[in-house]
């Protein structure tokens, strides 16, 4: 594969569409592989197989052993209605079985989220990327003015990649706002999870996931218990207040 410069690529392509932002990334890599979990992954597995063969989308999602029966079910929806394979991935069962042991199923309330998310989450997440060129997420800014302000729609990876492995991160709907993203669902019915239906915004592991009231921000009905600032499971530690991209790079 060519060096990619992912400055050059938020120069020529910033104000592109998501579908083609997928393409040019598409046609610079060879292969697209998608975390799926929410409203913006789904829809961007439905422009991803509008520009990629289907052999050349590549999709996972974290099953964290916590997650809304719900969500399983549009795990599987989703599967069948794309006729692809989701790789499941799961956190290593010992890992789980230590926390829970040291400190029972709801630690997180005490302790913060950071650690059953790092078991749960980050550790499965690390181990599916490792040695691949790219990944593709649905982040947007207006997630989380907090975390996601500075977003660009293509960034090194340094939390996840190397200097040996470089791992690149590409964001299409960075521009986008919830309005956007459902006014697509809508128009090509594409299949989404139906506890958005019932006030579920920003949907994660049941026990940190809460509807979200009128007037509230999608991400403040995850974990409620803490504070609003930095809201972040890991997956994108980057975006943290203070974060240095090269600090978060593993050794």
């Amino acid at each position: 594969m060519p060096s990619f410069d992912p400055n050059r690529f938020v120069l020529e392509h910033d104000q592109a569409p998501p579908k083609e932002i997928l393409r040019v990334a598409y046609q610079a890599f060879g292969e697209l592989t998608l975390s799926f979990s929410g409203a913006e992954d789904v829809v961007l597995i439905d422009l991803a197989l509008k520009v990629a063969p289907k052999e050349a989308v590549h999709v996972f999602a974290l099953d964290t052993g916590r997650l809304h029966p719900e969500t399983y079910a549009f795990i599987e929806r989703a599967r069948e209605h794309y006729g692809i394979a989701i790789d499941v991935r799961f956190p290593d069962p010992e890992a789980v079985q230590a926390l829970v042991q040291a400190k029972g199923l709801f630690s997180f309330f005490q302790d913060g989220h950071q650690e059953c998310c790092g078991i749960r989450k980050v550790a499965p997440l690390r181990e599916r990327l490792a040695g691949l060129p790219v990944w593709v997420t649905g982040q947007r800014r207006d997630q989380s003015p907090g975390t996601r302000s500075s977003l660009q729609i293509a960034e090194r990876d340094f939390a996840f990649g190397s200097e040996a492995s470089p791992l690149y991160k590409i964001n299409p709907l960075t521009h986008w706002s919830s309005e956007e993203v459902w006014t697509y669902i809508r128009m090509f019915d594409v299949p989404y999870n139906p506890l958005h239906e019932r006030g579920f915004v920003s949907i994660g592991c049941e026990p940190c996931t809460r509807p979200t009231l009128p007037g509230q921000h999608e991400r403040e009905g995850r974990w409620w218990w803490e504070e609003q600032a930095g809201k972040e499971c890991g997956l994108h530690v980057a975006n943290l207040p203070g974060a240095s991209p090269r600090a978060t790079q593993p050794a």
